[in-house]
């Protein structure tokens, strides 16, 4: 049985690494597109304010490790897939051949229609190569203007500012993070960024970069007439998956590859796990695609399973989960944090301290959750979610005091308070 693996990412890995303790005798072959060992983009901030350098970025540091489990890694593109003949070609102008079939090409940086952003000095933090430009070009005292302030924004944000640049945060929508924190913890932290001297301009738009002739090579436009001069441009304005190597194939594709409970597309001997996958929602039910790290590290387990012969696993959903570090403020959003219709929510705004929480309810059961300078209750809100327990009276202590989180834990998972 040959096992082939498309992405070294976390899912490649993580899948690789679990078909060998499932099959001591396949075959596994792990196919990357960048001539580096397997990496973690999450690891890239923390190359940039030199706390590791580029090996503690690899996922598996030990020298060795994928040959003494018996994984091959090749350095490759896979150009085309046929699954008809169940073979994949390189760029390099091999075939290789595969009984089962793993895509975890994970997600590529998008920019925006902006002219300008294929200027030199315009780039995004997403590869080694990539990180290797922006420590070149970040010099203390150097202007750079980030573009969004999203998830991926704001991690890339504290390692240019640990820099000593001049750094500008350009959002187009009216906060940061959007997708992961409400108006008011949103703003606490742009509060907290500009106390530690980070310019932030929400709800504006880029209308152009441009070359200068001034001390700096870069304009950035705004719309409105205002400019910017900068030395370096971060376009951290969003992410696609990469599903173009299995057009023309059959397989399903929508948002992401589409897959089933099983981690397995429309055909039975493909598979697919992280960014690239549209999978189960543990908290809606519906299918959509989450790039996180903590999703692609589960995908990458169930789908190894279910492609290990006489396994079967029901993949229950992920829950949507994102902890952010920002300068040293660390925020998290859980599952439904916006709300459920007809839900219940409960709230502490501590601005003064930056401490925020706020949960959400749907009869008696905590489905979503923000939290901001809170860092002892992240695990318990993940666990409360994803236990789905009944919080009986509990549920009107945390609506009168929210901080109980820990103590309405206890309670639910020993059954109390449940009349």
């Amino acid at each position: 049985m040959h096992h082939v693996i498309i992405g070294a990412g976390p899912a490649g890995v993580v899948a690789a690494e679990h078909l060998r303790k499932l099959d001591a005798n396949c075959r596994i072959s792990l196919i990357g597109d960048e001539p580096e060992p397997p990496y973690s983009r999450m690891a890239l901030p923390y190359l940039l304010i030199d706390k590791i350098d580029e090996a503690g970025t690899y996922l598996r540091k030990s020298d060795g490790h994928y040959d003494r489990i018996g994984v091959e890694v090749r350095n490759d593109l896979v150009v085309s897939v046929s699954t008809s003949d169940r073979q994949l070609m390189l760029g390099g102008g091999g075939k290789v051949d595969y009984d089962k079939l793993l895509i975890a090409t994970g997600a590529r940086p998008t920019k925006p229609p902006i002219a300008g952003t294929d200027l030199a000095g315009v780039h995004s933090c997403w590869t080694l190569a990539d990180a290797r430009q922006i420590a070149e070009h970040t010099k203390p005292g150097a202007k750079v203007i980030l573009m969004g302030a999203g998830f991926i924004g704001c991690i890339i944000l504290e390692a240019l500012a640990s820099r000593g640049v001049e750094l500008t945060v350009i959002e187009m929508e009216d906060r940061m993070v959007p997708r992961m924190m409400n108006h008011s913890s949103a703003g606490l932290i742009k509060s907290w960024c500009e106390r530690k001297g980070v310019s932030v301009l929400t709800s504006m738009r880029v209308a152009a970069i441009q070359q200068d002739t001034g001390a700096h090579p870069l304009s950035v436009q705004l719309e409105g007439g205002a400019s910017h001069p900068a030395d370096l441009v971060i376009c951290a304005t969003g992410v696609a998956p990469n599903t173009e190597l299995l057009q023309g194939t059959g397989i399903t594709i929508d948002q992401g590859v589409l897959v089933n409970e099983h981690l397995q597309t429309s055909d039975a001997n493909v598979f697919a796990a992280g960014d690239v996958a549209q999978g189960k929602d543990f908290s809606t039910g519906e299918y959509s695609v989450q790039a996180i790290q903590p999703t692609a590290v589960e995908h990458g387990r169930v789908a190894a399973t279910n492609m290990a012969s006489g396994h079967d696993m029901v993949h229950a959903g992920c829950i949507n989960m994102n902890v952010l570090d920002t300068m040293g403020l660390v925020s998290a959003s859980f599952g439904a944090w916006e709300g459920v219709a007809n839900g219940e929510s409960a709230e502490l705004n501590d601005p003064g301290n930056y401490r925020y929480l706020n949960l959400q309810f749907e009869d008696d059961v905590l489905v979503g959750a923000n939290s901001l300078g809170l860092t002892q209750h992240v695990g318990v809100l993940r666990g409360l979610i994803q236990s789905r327990f009944h919080l009986g009276h509990w549920k009107d202590k945390l609506l009168n005091n929210p901080t109980q989180i820990m103590e309405a834990y206890m309670a639910a998972a020993q059954g109390i308070g449940k009349a």
